[in-house]
């Protein structure tokens, strides 16, 4: 069970699926650098944009240590829908954790391998889907003994929540949203330097209209890779 502070008080969810969107971005030529970014480690490109990504709702986390398998694995902050138990929607913060050298080999089991780790407070979509363009969405990454910016863009970068919604499975969707107790990982926005592992990442998603933010933050403790 996932526990978010809002500003109705506590909600409490229990996952029974969890999505990925990738591949999101509204602009072309951002979703192109994305990949090209990527295939610089050798990730093969998408069959198709948006894709969205299953894995296990098990391996969502709200733990501020978080134990990944090797060293070869990499944050990225994402807006991340929240459709609790009566199918309303909430926005939170999440980072789609990836390993990149199993990337190479293939992206949906690369996701598979590591933990998400998800912030603990949550908005209603509602209170800002009227200015969801305006959101500002950054994550920080410990480099050579500091602390730098890894990502940072506004969500006017990716796909407006609808169009998200629309493109969805069916196997994701009540009518023309998410299925009650569903996770959607929203996208990201291309890496500041490329691409790279760091034992510590922490991600913020700023509202300049209403005045708040939130954020989370883990370290990770790398697992020793038996030979």
């Amino acid at each position: 069970m996932l526990t978010f502070e809002t500003p109705q008080g506590s909600l409490s969810v229990t996952p029974q699926r969890l999505a990925i969107a990738g591949w999101a971005g509204r602009d072309q030529a951002g979703v192109q650098h994305h990949i090209e970014e990527l295939a610089a480690i050798g990730v093969k490109p998408p069959s198709s944009v948006p894709l969205f990504y299953r894995a296990s709702a098990q391996l969502l986390t709200q733990a501020e240590n978080v134990e990944m398998l090797g060293g070869e694995g990499s944050g990225e902050a994402e807006v991340c829908l929240i459709s609790d138990g009566d199918g309303r929607l909430w926005v939170t913060l999440a980072s789609d954790h990836t390993d990149r050298k199993l990337e190479a080999v293939g992206v949906a089991e690369s996701k598979q391998l590591c933990a998400k780790p998800v912030a603990t407070r949550a908005w209603p979509w509602d209170e800002i889907r009227d200015h969801w363009d305006s959101l500002e969405l950054e994550s920080r990454i410990d480099e050579n003994g500091q602390t730098v910016t890894y990502q940072k863009g506004t969500l006017a970068e990716l796909l407006d929540v609808e169009t998200l919604l629309a493109k969805l499975p069916a196997a994701l969707k009540q009518g023309e949203s998410l299925e009650p107790n569903t996770l959607l990982l929203c996208g990201t926005v291309p890496a500041i330097g490329g691409i790279r592992p760091s034992p510590r990442f922490s991600m913020t998603l700023n509202d300049p209209v209403l005045d708040r933010r939130l954020s989370h933050a883990y370290t990770v403790i790398e697992l020793e890779v038996a030979q």
